[in-house]
């Protein structure tokens, strides 16, 4: 995770879907003064910064130690941490919330990651899962057959490319309840961001074997010529779930 990318995920986060999308997650977690909640996968550091902005006795979490830089030297006041999601460093029930945006694709084992969600919160404790399925990308091209192969091949190339679709059932099969899912869209249309969209997921389709290098550069000379004409567009579902540790066992 060089810090190009991280750049561009501080880029994503100020787009317009990205804030909606983060306020209607922290409505999700209830957030009050003094909870005490952890953004895992924090990136830069934009959730953490807000979940304190708004009273939260907020922790960002990165597998990345080169994210938890990058998040320190962007919110100096703010506290972040190097950790697996899949073994968090906090006690048994010693949270309140419980959020990870972009994250379980990447993950080795997402259900796993969901347990020790539901270890770390309190009961009454709640969580948000927000994320993309990388299957469902639309994208505007002359050539709508390709497009769908390199977006395809890309999520099958991610670890759990699909895995935004299974958030409801996995909160549910957890043991979570009080569970919703809402799906909402994020339409890129600024040159950098979206080049460097579909730049990844032909990378991806190509890596995989599912479409030529050439193919590949071709698809993406469209995509340059659709940026420089104000033409390039990108949709992506976001998958919104929540859900609440139980008080009383499960």
């Amino acid at each position: 995770m060089d810090k190009a990318f991280l750049e561009n995920l501080l880029a994503f986060d100020r787009q317009a879907e990205s804030v909606q999308l983060r306020r209607r997650s922290y409505e999700l977690l209830r957030v009050a003064p003094g909870s005490r909640v952890v953004d895992v996968g924090c990136g830069g550091g934009t959730a953490v910064a807000e979940l304190a902005a708004l009273g939260a006795d907020a922790v960002g979490v990165d597998a990345a130690e080169e994210a938890v830089v990058f998040a320190r030297e962007h919110h100096p006041d703010c506290r972040f941490e190097v950790g697996d999601a899949q073994r968090l460093p906090f006690a048994d029930e010693s949270l309140d919330g419980y959020r990870a945006e972009k994250l379980y694709h990447a993950l080795d084992d997402p259900d796993k990651a969901c347990a020790e969600a539901r270890r770390v919160l309190a009961p009454g404790g709640r969580i948000v899962l927000a994320g993309q399925d990388w299957e469902l990308f639309a994208i505007e091209s002359d050539d709508p057959v390709l497009t769908r192969t390199i977006v395809t091949a890309s999520a099958e190339g991610i670890g759990h490319g699909r895995v935004a679709r299974r958030y409801r059932n996995m909160l549910l099969d957890t043991g979570f309840d009080d569970v919703s899912c809402e799906v909402r869209t994020a339409v890129l249309t600024d040159p950098a961001l979206a080049l460097f969209t579909v730049t990844r997921l032909a990378t991806g389709a190509v890596q995989a074997g599912a479409v030529s290098e050439a193919q590949a550069e071709a698809w993406l000379d469209d995509q340059r010529l659709r940026a420089d004409r104000d033409r390039l567009l990108v949709a992506i579902p976001l998958f919104l779930a929540a859900g609440r540790r139980p008080v009383t066992p499960s």
